[in-house]
């Protein structure tokens, strides 16, 4: 097995492949099958009119880029627990989900997530961004973002044709887009565990106030433990979403209103064996480093004062928006569209991560010298000597003072005949300004509430307290106390054009973002202070990790960079299309070129501010009967300047990645069929800082990832089945370790007691899977114990739904 993380055998891996092979290749039932209604012969939504990543409204069939289009039912039967895990149906995205609720990974077709997040992707609400930038440390986009009974559907796009529809979106954009109360119509569900601890309400109604007047409002309230064991209450609170819509002869103006406060755990890498299988007492599937008997941290502000992190929060996204939303036919042929939106964001991300899994001997050794011990700090065996495995663990506590953001978007449209054209204006503010508190404690490896750990040297002296050994993280080199206060700008003017000649339809578009970075940062200092106030300097106390606020270093560059593409489109007959794209395009980077990529005066390298991207497409459409396919063959040349938090290591790259992406549906009878697979071939072209992994495969990068459906429909319900996977990949860029890839089965099943009453069983991960996405660790180390996140196991779920 060598290096290889074993978590599914060669037979059922077969067996999935070809059962992707049958779905896409489905024509051969398709020739006998019944003629069905409309719907069905257009599962995959060709004719539908699609509004995300084009400058105005473009029918499927009709376009030259690669879309998809996720219904509330079809996220119903892929069992989502969180909003990234509801992104892992749709082609080309290989979705990472094992953080929570939020801190996702995303790739999309094979470019890169080097250091975490979604740097070359945009998530919207609306048609507009959460965040300008997909990777913020510790603030990923979808750590802001909950889905609930509100919205409508999630559409997507992927390929180059994002470049010029959004600034800092090559790779492409996924768009949450909310119900406005176009039906009268409403719900209310309460959705609980039936073996883990959840218990949710999601609401939601709208209705037309007058013939020209109308609303919806809706949102969630929830409280548990959440699908792993952490010991108390970890997911608690909710969100309320509203709009109202004015339409008048000529348009609309609609004004939207988002309300989120809401925390949920955070899960860090977890220790395991380096075959996947669980150390004695520590659960890999089910349980978290999080404790009741460690809830709360003391460290210095960002201004030296006194304060307590409490691990409770988890990842805590404060949010209160406002948007405005306009559309105007102005006669002549003219349209004018503009979407505005204000948002005060704030909030917080508290976990533990395991920065060593180790002897507890050796541990205690390396912190108080030969002869230390480690003895239980509280709990129940409180006092007495601690004798196995032990973690040292670094609380990754951040404070998001203020990630607000102002965005406007602004396009004005003229038609001609069969060309149209759209000039457009883009200008957004994003603030980025957080602290990094991070301490280091000990902690025993142990599922259902760990006890923390005290270090006591051979003479007796205690080397730390409540499991506490360091204000800060001196096994990291005290690198991360951190606070900075910045502010990005960004204009960008872009212009498309878009012609039809007969069958034949052509684009192009070309963005010209422009940008400024400006404010402040300050890195750490060691001093001398009584933290517990006690008038004792214990040894943790003799070098305390603070902001260096006499030390603040300027940010102060810009950059600039322009984005075009071209598409074109070909449909042989109304079932049948094929297209092909080229695209050139940007992505500024942010937050991660603090410490490190600023020189003294806050200006940025150009070649270190900006990441190229070059991407080629070419695509078919084709539908026959009631099968419909959808198939992109893509290849990408991508440039990376990134930095890693958990490695502190920076990355200055290029990636290079081939591969085909294809979305099939097909209906027989009851039976709806839906699945997507996406082959990548992609490699490390050039690195200028490690030179030996040129030619590698980036890490978790897997040859093959899919998602396939199955539901039957009957009068009084429906029942399905999901199968998300992805085939082997490496764990990091050195190839060194491998794990193999995993089948995750999904099962749902709604049954209506009436017309309006139904009850869902709800089951993810129903056979209890091991998935590991990520891991620390580039090679088995001495021990055989990783540090990686798995995919959770079996959480069972029930939800009563009312429709009125």
């Amino acid at each position: 097995m060598g290096g290889d993380i074993k978590m599914i055998n060669r037979t059922s891996q077969q067996f999935l492949l070809s059962t992707i092979a049958v779905l896409v290749s489905s024509q051969l039932w398709a020739a006998d099958a019944p003629a069905q209604e409309e719907t069905k012969k257009d599962a995959l939504g060709l004719e539908r009119i699609t509004v995300t990543g084009v400058a105005r409204g473009t029918r499927v069939m009709d376009s030259s880029v690669s879309v998809s289009s996720v219904s509330l039912a079809e996220l119903e039967v892929s069992t989502p627990r969180s909003s990234a895990e509801a992104f892992r149906i749709i082609p080309g995205m290989k979705v990472e989900s094992t953080g929570g609720e939020g801190n996702a990974n995303i790739a999309v077709r094979g470019l890169p997530v080097a250091s975490g997040g979604a740097k070359f992707l945009q998530i919207q609400e609306d048609g507009l961004p959460i965040l300008q930038f997909g990777d913020i440390a510790f603030g990923n986009a979808d750590i802001f973002l909950r889905l609930d009974s509100t919205v409508q559907t999630i559409e997507s796009i992927r390929g180059g044709s994002a470049s010029t529809a959004a600034s800092n979106a090559p790779g492409g954009i996924i768009n949450v887009i909310s119900k406005t109360g176009s039906s009268d119509a409403g719900s209310v569900s309460t959705t609980f565990g039936l073996d883990y601890d959840t218990f949710r309400t999601d609401f939601e109604y709208g209705t037309s106030i007058n013939d020209s007047l109308r609303f919806h409002v809706g949102g969630f309230v929830r409280t548990g433990e959440g699908p792993r064991q952490a010991g108390y209450d970890a997911n608690k609170g909710g969100q309320v979403k509203a709009n109202i819509t004015k339409e008048f002869d000529s348009g609309y103006v609609r004004l939207y209103f988002k309300h989120l406060d809401d925390k949920s755990i955070g899960y860090l890498p977890m220790p395991m064996y380096s075959d996947g299988s669980s150390v004695p007492g520590f659960n890999a599937k089910s349980d978290a480093i999080q404790s009741a008997y460690f809830l709360s941290t003391l460290s210095l502000g960002a201004d030296g004062e006194r304060r307590r992190g409490d691990m409770r929060d988890g990842m805590n996204p404060e949010v209160n928006s406002v948007g405005l939303e306009a559309s105007f036919d102005l006669g002549n042929d003219w349209q004018v569209e503009n979407r505005f939106r204000f948002s005060d964001v704030s909030g917080n991300f508290m976990a533990p991560f395991p920065a060593e899994v180790a002897n507890g001997a050796d541990i205690a050794a390396s912190i108080a010298g030969t002869g230390a011990k480690l003895i239980y700090a509280n709990g129940p065996d409180a006092g007495n000597p601690m004798d196995g495995l032990a973690m040292r663990i670094h609380t990754f506590d951040v404070k998001m003072n203020d990630f607000g953001s102002i965005v406007n978007d602004l396009k004005l449209t003229k038609t001609f005949d069969d060309t149209s054209v759209t000039l457009g204006y883009y200008n957004a503010t994003q603030n980025i300004n957080m602290t990094w508190m991070w301490n280091s404690y000990l902690m025993e490896v142990k599922g259902d509430n760990a006890a923390l750990l005290d270090v006591v040297a051979a003479d007796g002296t205690a080397y730390s307290g409540a499991g506490l050994y360091g204000y800060g993280v001196p096994y990291w080199g005290n690198c991360c106390q951190r606070n900075y206060d910045t502010e990005y700008n960004i204009k960008a003017p872009y212009l498309a054009v878009a012609s039809s000649f007969g069958d034949l339809s052509l684009d192009a578009s070309v963005r010209y973002d422009s940008g400024d970075a400006s404010g402040y940062y300050a890195g750490n200092v060691q001093s001398q202070v009584d933290m517990n106030l006690d008038g004792v300097i214990s040894i943790p106390e003799q070098s305390v990790s603070s902001i260096d606020n006499a030390n603040p270093q300027p940010v102060n560059y810009d950059w600039s960079y322009t984005s075009y593409s071209l598409g074109a489109n070909y449909q042989f007959s109304s079932d049948l299309a094929a297209f092909g794209r080229l695209s050139h395009g940007g992505r500024a980077n942010a937050d991660r070129l603090l410490f490190g990529k600023v020189r003294a005066d806050g200006s940025v390298a150009k070649e270190d501010a900006v990441d190229n991207v070059d991407q080629y497409e070419l695509g078919v459409k084709y539908r026959y009967e009631d099968l419909s396919v959808f198939a992109t063959a893509f290849y990408s040349e991508t440039e990376e300047q990134n930095f890693e938090a958990t490695s502190q290591r920076f990355f200055d790259r290029k990636y290079k990645a081939k591969g085909i992406e294809i979305e099939s549906a097909y209906f027989i009878g009851d039976f709806d069929f839906r699945g997507n697979v996406t082959w990548t071939d992609a490699e490390i072209a050039k690195d200028a800082l490690t030179p030996d992994v040129v030619g590698n495969t980036p890490r978790r990068q897997a040859d093959f990832i899919y998602s396939l459906m199955g539901r039957y429909n009957f009068d009084q319900g429906s029942v399905g089945i999901n199968l998300i996977g992805t085939t082997d990949s490496y764990a990091q860029d050195n190839n060194g370790l491998k794990f193999d890839g995993y089948n995750q089965v999904n099962a749902f099943a709604t049954y209506n007691l009436t017309q309006a009453l139904s009850v869902s069983l709800n089951v993810n991960n129903l056979f209890d899977a091991t998935g590991i996405t990520e891991a620390e660790e580039g090679s088995i180390p001495d021990n055989n114990i990783i540090r990686a996140r798995t995919i959770n196991g079996r959480t069972t779920s029930a939800t009563l739904k009312y429709e009125f």
